[in-house]
């Protein structure tokens, strides 16, 4: 089973960053893609950014202001956020693709999120 743990939310003003971490841990497995998605109440979970290998896709509000990086070694996944806005409060959830060398197949875990909270 593998788990997956956020970290970095908080509260911060317009404009301000912060810096989320997420970590998978477990046993027999190999990530091969990790991600952030974001929901608000009421709204669909939306992708906010994910990493694969070398490459790195950013959804177009997360372009300029959001970058990915992951620490391979560690499972784990970084996102900075910089210049943030009202509208970028949500919950931030952390997803993590893995091979289960268990089974000999894919699988996915999602973290339980933490709360980014932009002030105006």
């Amino acid at each position: 089973q593998v788990r997956v743990v956020e970290s970095g939310g908080g509260l911060v003003r317009s404009g301000g960053s912060l810096r989320l971490s997420c970590k998978a841990s477990g046993s027999r497995f190999t990530v091969t893609a990790m991600a952030w998605h974001r929901q608000t109440p009421g709204k669909q979970r939306e992708l906010v950014a994910s990493i694969s290998g070398g490459s790195t896709n950013y959804a177009d509000f997360a372009k300029g202001r959001f970058t990915i990086s992951m620490d391979r070694g560690e499972n784990t996944v970084y996102l900075q956020m910089n210049s943030l806005k009202p509208e970028d409060t949500a919950v931030y959830y952390c997803n993590a693709q893995f091979v289960d060398h268990r089974w000999s197949r894919p699988s996915e875990s999602w973290g339980q999120g933490t709360q980014v909270t932009v002030s105006s």
